[in-house]
């Protein structure tokens, strides 16, 4: 009989956390979940020596997350939060980072867009368990491609979600009916992404892997209930960075007349 393999914590049961689940449980490993009410320095106290913890809650509860977690088991940390650059774990010692490219909804399969691409000790766990629930993962070489992609998830996500609030509808439409909206609201984030990584990036290059995403799946929606956030978050890094964004002020001017004349 083999030995059980090691269990993995994740950290947020969501639709994602629990799609992960749904992977690992394939491969033999034990899942135990974790909420806001774990006891996680409990936990760690029983399971010392974690396959991996994967901390699968949403963006914005990633640096309260972070905070709870026990020492012990800080070699063994997995991030999959949209917006992540390397300054969100600079401070954690080699975490895996995989930039999700599928979308899961309450009642629905996965559905992929493109391969994720994953970096990290861990790297070949999340490959094995999201390709045995038949999610495509890419596995990356070097610090410097996981940067890169996560520039282009970001670029993807902001250009799409700010794009969206004025011409809403998909990525195809936008793409096809707005590309110079998408392609000026592009340039800003691009603007932002090299000011927080501090590195200047193939402009070229990275929208071609944009719109790669966009064919991957050309009815995906724009706009999610998360854009006008994504909007205010990108103006305040713009602001605390001095930068112009003038794309981006235009649109919220293009919204604020929208509202008055409603």
């Amino acid at each position: 009989m083999d030995p059980m393999k090691a269990p993995v914590i994740i950290i947020g049961i969501g639709e994602m956390g629990s799609t992960f689940a749904r992977g690992f449980l394939r491969l033999g490993h034990p899942v135990y979940p974790a909420t806001r009410n774990t006891d996680l320095t409990a936990l760690a106290q029983k399971i010392t020596s974690p396959a991996v913890v994967l901390i699968a809650v949403g963006e914005s509860d990633l640096h309260s997350a972070l905070t709870r977690i026990p020492r012990s088991w800080e070699s063994q940390l997995a991030l999959l939060q949209n917006e992540l650059l390397p300054r969100d774990f600079a401070h954690l010692d080699e975490p895996t980072v995989i930039s999700v490219w599928f979308e899961k909804k309450p009642g629905q399969d996965a559905k992929v867009i493109i391969p994720s691409p994953v970096f990290g000790p861990n790297s070949q766990l999340l490959h094995d368990a999201l390709g045995a629930i038949n999610i495509p993962v890419r596995l990356l070489d070097t610090r410097k491609q996981l940067e890169f992609e996560l520039v282009v998830k970001n670029l993807y996500i902001l250009t799409t979600n700010i794009a969206g609030l004025i011409t809403a509808g998909t990525t195809g439409t936008l793409w096809n009916q707005h590309q110079q909206l998408a392609r000026e609201v592009a340039d800003d984030v691009i603007t932002l992404q090299q000011a927080m990584t501090g590195h200047t990036y193939d402009h070229d290059a990275l929208i071609n892997a944009m719109v790669r995403a966009f064919d991957g799946d050309t009815e995906h929606q724009c706009m999610g209930r998360s854009a006008p956030a994504r909007l205010k978050r990108a103006l305040r890094h713009a602001e605390n960075f001095r930068l112009p964004v003038p794309a981006l002020h235009r649109i919220v001017s293009q919204l604020a007349n929208r509202e008055a004349s409603s």
